[in-house]
């Protein structure tokens, strides 16, 4: 079981003593909410104020960001002073695995908030206002893992992922498919309702109303569908999940479309390399498309053209201003 902090210490007081023992995995939640302690450098930039400027201030042959950006995998070390944490079991760090299964979501939602202003408001209302404030703060200040670790602790649940103690070390393994690890998390933003009426009055089901999907009852009847609308309102952006349509059906990838009487426009994807099982993602920025995979050294770069032998997981659309 976790070891977290003590519920009513004061975090500028733990950060300054040698020896906390961690009881509560709510206090996990609490430690990383404020991991603002842990992070003693500052920055002039955000990561998106310099992902925007080496793209504006781009030269011939110089086609990627200049650092790593939010790496695979992740170490979260748990420091409390000058000495390792004792609890039981024993464990001073968390070792994140397979987390590709989330980067590229989380790099899309990153890029998707910093471009619209009135986006993080709107999320604000289905993820909390806390969990947004905190998310774009620490990828603002390039704190890869915490926010990996904040995603996990806040909306992942514990069947989502696998995690053992090895070696003083707690391992949180993500392999799986990104929409189990991210996609069902954002379905209250995203849910949509239709209804349907049957002709026969005798109908076992004469009148549905389904939030997933259509659902077609046999009987002698005729059913009327209507159009299917979003439950809370249209969503600022919207997640199709691409993995089930064959390749000679996304010849055309549309660039818009219209939802509820909104216009969404493309704004990023999700790509799926089946020989290493492993995800990135693609978006754009200031007009350009760029390509981000956790997995390389240079994991950031500027497209010329589309990445060869990747399949498409899902398309990203955002909701446009002007109807």
């Amino acid at each position: 079981m976790p070891c977290w902090l003590h519920r009513n210490e004061d975090f500028r007081d733990i950060m300054e003593c040698d020896f906390v023992c961690l009881t509560d995995p709510d206090e996990l939640r609490s430690f990383i909410a404020h991991s603002e302690h842990t992070v003693s450098i500052e920055r002039s930039r955000t990561l998106y104020e310099e992902i925007r400027a080496s793209i504006s201030t781009k030269e011939k042959g110089d086609v990627w960001f200049w650092r790593p950006v939010l790496p695979w995998g992740g170490v979260y070390p748990i420091r409390a002073g000058r000495k390792a944490i004792a609890c039981t079991p024993l464990y001073v760090k968390i070792n994140l695995k397979n987390t590709c299964t989330i980067d590229g979501f989380l790099m899309l939602l990153y890029v998707i908030l910093r471009d619209n202003h009135s986006f993080p408001r709107e999320v604000a209302a289905f993820l909390g206002k806390q969990f947004v404030e905190r998310f774009l703060y620490l990828m603002d200040s390039y704190d890869y893992t915490t926010v990996k670790m904040l995603w996990i602790w806040d909306r992942m649940s514990k069947r989502q992922y696998r995690s053992e103690i090895h070696r003083a070390a707690l391992e949180i393994d993500l392999f799986g498919n990104e929409h189990e690890n991210f996609t069902k998390n954002l379905q209250n933003l995203m849910s949509s309702m239709q209804e349907s009426w049957c002709s026969t009055w005798d109908c076992p089901s004469r009148f549905q109303e389904d939030l997933q999907k259509t659902i077609s009852i046999r009987c002698s009847g005729l059913r009327e569908f209507s159009q299917r609308v979003f439950c809370h309102g249209p969503p600022p952006f919207i997640i199709l999940n691409m993995q089930m349509w064959q390749s000679e059906d996304l010849s055309y990838v549309p660039y818009r479309l219209e939802l509820s009487d909104q216009r969404y426009s493309l704004e990023g994807a999700t790509l799926f390399n089946r020989d290493e099982h492993h995800y990135s993602a693609v978006f754009q920025m200031d007009g350009y498309w760029m390509h981000y995979d956790g997995l390389r050294s240079d994991n950031l770069v500027l497209l010329n053209k589309p990445p060869e032998f990747l399949l498409l997981s899902s398309l990203v659309y955002i909701r446009s201003s002007d109807k």
